[in-house]
């Protein structure tokens, strides 16, 4: 199963994934990112993930390409990250704080569509 947490604000999206990052869920994940406004900083956060297949490697390749940042704060959510060569984001806590938005205002569910 995978949960998907959106916050939106001060010009950037974070995107919290949490469980398997597999299949059908990773391609929503795609989706999702795809339909969300260009001009936004995207950062995912894996350090909940518990395992990615091939499916979810090839959407964080893809989700890379559009110029993501990823936090890791796990051993397996790291190693994905170096083996993917994924850029990490450095002194990040991971607790849906965007960057530049300290009073966490802005959430978003998943199912809520972007603007692209």
């Amino acid at each position: 199963m995978l949960r998907v947490e959106t916050q939106q604000s001060d010009g950037a999206l974070m995107c919290r994934l949490e469980g398997r990052f597999t299949g059908k869920g990773a391609e929503e994940v795609r989706t999702l990112v795809t339909r969300c406004d260009s001009k936004l900083e995207l950062v995912v956060d894996l350090t909940e993930v518990m395992f990615i297949d091939a499916t979810g490697e090839e959407v964080l390749l893809f989700v890379r390409r559009l110029g993501a940042r990823f936090v890791a704060e796990t051993s397996y959510s790291r190693d994905v990250c170096e083996r993917l060569d994924l850029p990490l984001l450095r002194n990040y806590k991971s607790n849906m704080q965007v960057p530049g938005n300290s009073d966490g205002k802005g959430n978003h569910s998943a199912t809520e569509p972007c603007r692209r």
